[in-house]
């Protein structure tokens, strides 16, 4: 009994041995860890950086439309389709256009309904509707291109929208306007927390994984009252490329 008794006595001590040695040379490290990664998710703080560029533009895209009437669907789309006929070749002689930026967008031919209480609802006619975009880089001769069109059969004309063609050419600019945008936030932040700013964690552009999108803004279309023949005025102005960045900056 004595020796038995000896020799468990042996075993426990050696086993409780070897478990504070494995703790005193950090064997067990899950609870240290896991104290480390929330003293990092503490000491950090998050802004959106945001930067904008306004540019001068350097296309217009328009949306040249005809619509006509006809007892026929037939006639209607005869019509209609003679008018875009003359219209793309004015487009492509005297303005130079090429192929490419002359798109068809919309094209349709429905009936036109008419309702009364006698007969109700009943089929009056047809209308055929072709609308093209068509791309245009010469941003002085906009309004004389649309009074242009009109004179042709063009009856059904959008806005003019206008554009930097490519805007990636500014995607370093305007991201580096974003991130001194987030440097700022970041820093009165820190200042007021009394704390100071680390090294950058983390940055996401904001963008649903495109380069920085242009705005394109609207220009609205009039007739000029100092242009005794009425010519349409088309102002470009200006567009803006945009970028959003969120980033994440240590607090120390």
């Amino acid at each position: 009994m004595n020796k038995w008794g000896k020799t468990i006595g042996a075993v426990l001590l050696a086993s409780s041995l070897l478990v504070g040695g494995m703790a005193l040379n950090g064997g067990f490290k899950g609870p240290e860890k896991a104290y480390a990664a929330e003293e990092v998710q503490k000491n950090i703080v998050s802004v959106v950086g945001k930067g904008e560029l306004s540019i001068k533009p350097d296309v217009v895209y328009l949306s040249i439309g005809v619509s006509t009437s006809a007892a026929t669907a037939e006639e209607a789309q005869k019509n209609t389709g003679a008018k875009i006929s003359k219209i793309t070749a004015l487009l492509k002689g005297t303005w130079g256009l090429a192929d490419k930026d002359i798109k068809s967008t919309q094209f349709y031919v429905q009936p036109n309904y008419s309702y009364s209480e006698k007969d109700g609802q009943q089929v009056k006619g047809y209308i055929a509707q072709h609308t093209l975009e068509v791309t245009y880089r010469d941003l002085a001769k906009v309004g004389s291109l649309l009074d242009a069109v009109s004179t042709a059969g063009a009856n059904n004309i959008g806005n003019a929208r206008f554009a930097i063609e490519d805007p990636s050419a500014f995607e370093a600019q305007v991201i580096e306007k974003a991130m001194a945008n987030a440097d700022v936030k970041a820093a009165a932040i820190a200042k007021s927390a009394k704390r100071s700013l680390g090294q950058v964690v983390t940055v996401i552009q904001n963008d649903d994984g495109n380069n920085p999108v242009t705005y394109l803004e609207t220009a609205a279309m009039s007739k000029s009252s100092a242009d005794a023949n009425g010519a349409t005025s088309v102002e470009a102005g200006e567009v803006k490329v945009t970028t959003r960045l969120s980033v994440t900056y240590e607090l120390k």
